[in-house]
């Protein structure tokens, strides 16, 4: 299994010879506003994706499948609903799916617990994407485990620590994690994703995973840095298991 970090929460996995793309943000900088009620004002999102526009065609092209957490803006964009085939696969949750074949996407199916798709078997997960009066306006939430072969890839998704996650952890086991950080809130309430703290928390929960921390530095309401990550990591002696990749890395 192969997996690289596009940018945010866009990930390309390539397992059993099938290209996944996992929540696709396509557009190019500042195509958008800004989340409002945040810290920052930047427009996003806040940097390019590390492809051109000829080599992002090109991985369209080869994609088998699209995965998508849920449909905020900063995993499901226009740009990805322009530029995907309206008949490619697509995987997603309950929650999501009406909205996402009203955008004309035929293929798209509804993961509840499990599905088998060519070799590869995934699995929904749970979260909670923030706390009180705030998780209830930012909606239902999923999270994927990949599992093919002695791999066993869970993608978190936009999710704080929570029971959710460690039921997951305690269920599936995963020899690799991906989580979102960046710590993500508006000016009122708590983190609306996981936080370092929350990051350091997985990272003890399973010590003989590996975890990977992306969705930093591309939308305007995050308020930790990778930096930031890197560091709260060192200081807590995890460098060798916990890593944050940038955009564009092959990371697994």
């Amino acid at each position: 299994m192969k997996v690289q970090l596009l940018r945010n929460a866009t990930l390309v996995i390539t397992v059993n010879n099938k290209v996944l793309l996992v929540d696709p943000m396509l557009a190019p900088r500042y195509a958008y506003d800004p989340i409002m009620m945040t810290a920052g004002n930047e427009r996003n999102p806040t940097t390019e994706l590390p492809v051109t526009g000829e080599a992002l065609d090109a991985l369209i092209k080869r994609v088998d499948a699209v995965l998508v957490t849920h449909t905020h803006p900063d995993h499901w964009d226009v740009t990805a609903k322009e530029l995907l085939p309206k008949g490619i696969p697509l995987f997603t949750q309950p929650a999501s799916l009406a909205e996402i074949q009203t955008a004309g996407f035929t293929q798209a199916q509804a993961i509840e617990t499990h599905m088998h798709w060519q070799g590869i078997d995934i699995y929904r997960t749970c979260g909670r994407h923030g706390t009180g009066e705030i998780e209830e306006k930012m909606g239902i939430v999923s999270g994927f485990v990949i599992k093919h072969g002695h791999h066993v890839v869970y993608i978190a998704g936009d999710t704080i620590w929570c029971e959710a996650v460690q039921q997951a952890l305690d269920t599936y086991k995963p020899t690799h994690i991906i989580v979102n950080g960046g710590g993500a809130r508006f000016v009122v309430g708590d983190s609306i994703v996981m936080n370092v703290g929350d990051v350091i928390t997985v990272v003890k929960y399973l010590p003989q995973a590996k975890v990977y921390v992306v969705h930093m530095e591309a939308v305007n309401h995050c308020q930790e840095s990778r930096e930031d990550v890197r560091k709260a990591i060192h200081e807590n002696g995890f460098a060798e298991r916990c890593f944050v990749p940038e955009d564009g890395e092959v990371f697994m």
